[in-house]
Order: structure tokens, then C-alpha cells, then sequence
């Protein structure tokens, strides 16, 4: 996609973090906007001051775990704009711990956004990018999802989040192999993001009751908590800078696109231990110092 001017972007999650920031580039390349989020507050105000800038938005609250929720965004999107161009599936939430620990609610909560919500955004916009195609021999499309570097290794005490992770990889590259089978004009990418500073650590304020925790959290869910906390923080390469290199990996086609380009020696050794059959090797082997504190939180 080398065109963004008066092109229509959909984002969810779009009012805070990495989306807030998708908001920001796409505004920036004239783009009109589509924001979806749990979180009303946010998205009033993410309205309010991309709106201040110049931009054309639609705002609409969505659980994306919703099918229902989502076909009605992109109903509205086209009512609005009659078309869309560029899509973020990007909605995202967290939970840690030890993996026999997490509830049933945990598990119906992280697939529920981040696998089903990519879900929802790739079955039912794809369908309706091809269609805005249909009607015009110049439509440039591209959809991102939005996954993680967890998506690519599987560290300890992640384990819910780990699997949703690595769900939207594989639904990102089956989703690129399809358009290109068909030969569709809409590029497909998966962003992988390692530790950025966004609210991803606290996604739990807008957990739903449908899927809240009814119990308290265990050590190791208290454990995992406090270090993702302090991985996410103290992150160097920030939402806006992510956002800049997605934008940029669009224009130029690119499928895979990372944050932390430096993590991929862990996935390279990954692939190398399934490819010749060893075990998976100790995540903590270069900081052990991590593991033992790790280990210290889950006993106190």
C-alpha cells in the first residue's frame, strides 16, 4: 500500500498504546479514522484531539470478542466512508502465571480479544476489502495484526498470553498466503512488538464481568504481574516509534515486522531446537538473575 491520503484506516484498540499511536501516523498521511475500544473515556478523548488536529473519525465502543460488535464497525465504517483501505487489528490484553493456574476466565478473556478479535476483524473485513476492490481497479488495502515477540518464544509464567500470541501468527501468514493465492491488492503484515511501554500491563481496569476473576491472584500470577510490569516500563522503543515503523513496513510490503529486531537471536534459536530435536533451552540462561527473582516472588 504506497497511498494513505483521504484512504480509510480501522483500528482497534485504537485509543490508547500502539493504536492511539497507528491513530497518530494514519492522521499525519491525511487519513480518515476508525477507532474502536472498550474503554469510552479514552476513545472521547482520543476523538476529541485527532479531531482537533483535522481528522475525519468515527468512534464506536467494541469488544471485539463480539462478532456482533465487530460487523456492526464495519457496518458503520461503511455508512460513514463507503470504503476501508488500511486495518489494525490490534485490540490486545494480557494475563501471567504459572500456566495450570489460570482460570477458565482467564483463558476465555486473552483468546477471546486477541485471537477471536483478529478473528472477527480478518473474516469479516477482508471480505469487505475485496469487495471495496471489486469496485475499483486502483484499491490498495493492507491489514495488521497485531501479535507479539511472544508469538514467536514462549517464556515462562506467559503461558495464556503465549498461546494468543502465537495463534495470530499463524492467522497472519495463512491470511497472506490466501490474498496472494488469489491475487488480491491487500498486503498483509503481523507486528511483533517485544517490551513497549503501552498499557498492555494494566489491561485488567477494562476486564469484563462476563470473564472477571472470581478468585485472588496466585504468587506466581502476582509474580508475573510485577515483571511484565517492569519489562513494559522500562522499554526503550516507544508506541510512536512502533507505530512510525509499521507504517513504513506497509509502504514497502513487508510481512514480518519487529520493534526489537536484536530478540530474533532466541527465535532463531528456537527454530533451530525444533528443527534438530532438542529440548527447549533455559529462557534465562544469559540472566539468570531474572529466574531467581522470579522464583523469590512466587515464594513470598
Amino acid at each position: 500500500m504506497k497511498h494513505f491520503n483521504d484512504k480509510v484506516a480501522v483500528i482497534t484498540g485504537g485509543a490508547s498504546g500502539l493504536g492511539r499511536e497507528f491513530a497518530n501516523q494514519a492522521a499525519e498521511r491525511g487519513m480518515k479514522l476508525v477507532l474502536a475500544d472498550v474503554q469510552q473515556d479514552a476513545l472521547d478523548q482520543a476523538r476529541t484531539e485527532l479531531e482537533a488536529r483535522g481528522a475525519d473519525v468515527l468512534a464506536m465502543q467494541c469488544d471485539v470478542r463480539k462478532g456482533e460488535q465487530v460487523q456492526a464497525l464495519a457496518d458503520a465504517t461503511m455508512e460513514r466512508f463507503g470504503a476501508v483501505h488500511l486495518v489494525f487489528n490490534n485490540a490486545g490484553v494480557g494475563s501471567g502465571g504459572l500456566i495450570w493456574e489460570n482460570s477458565e476466565a482467564d483463558w476465555e478473556w486473552v483468546l477471546g480479544v486477541n485471537v477471536w478479535g483478529v478473528i472477527h476483524g480478518v473474516r469479516i473485513f477482508t471480505r469487505l476489502m475485496l469487495k471495496c476492490a471489486a469496485r475499483d481497479p486502483a484499491f490498495e488495502g493492507h491489514i495488521v495484526n497485531t501479535a507479539s515477540m511472544a508469538g514467536l518464544l514462549n517464556a515462562p509464567t506467559m503461558g495464556v498470553y503465549n498461546v494468543s500470541k502465537h495463534a495470530v501468527v499463524s492467522l497472519s501468514e495463512s491470511l497472506y498466503h490466501d490474498l496472494q493465492l488469489v491475487e488480491a491488492p491487500i498486503g498483509a503484515s503481523v507486528l511483533c512488538p517485544y517490551f513497549v511501554p503501552t498499557g498492555i500491563s494494566q489491561s485488567h481496569r477494562n476486564r469484563p464481568r462476563d470473564v472477571r476473576m472470581t478468585a485472588g491472584p496466585t504468587a506466581s500470577q502476582v509474580a508475573a504481574q510485577a515483571m511484565t510490569e517492569k519489562a513494559v516500563e522500562s522499554g526503550k522503543v516507544s508506541a510512536a516509534d512502533v507505530a512510525q515503523i509499521t507504517f513504513e513496513a506497509i509502504g514497502a510490503g513487508q510481512f514480518y515486522i519487529y520493534s526489537h529486531p536484536g530478540a530474533l537471536g532466541n527465535v532463531a534459536e528456537r527454530m533451530d531446537e525444533i528443527v534438530h530435536q532438542r529440548n527447549p533451552s533455559d529462557p534465562y540462561k544469559a540472566a539468570p538473575h531474572i529466574r531467581d527473582m522470579l522464583r523469590a516472588k512466587m515464594k513470598q
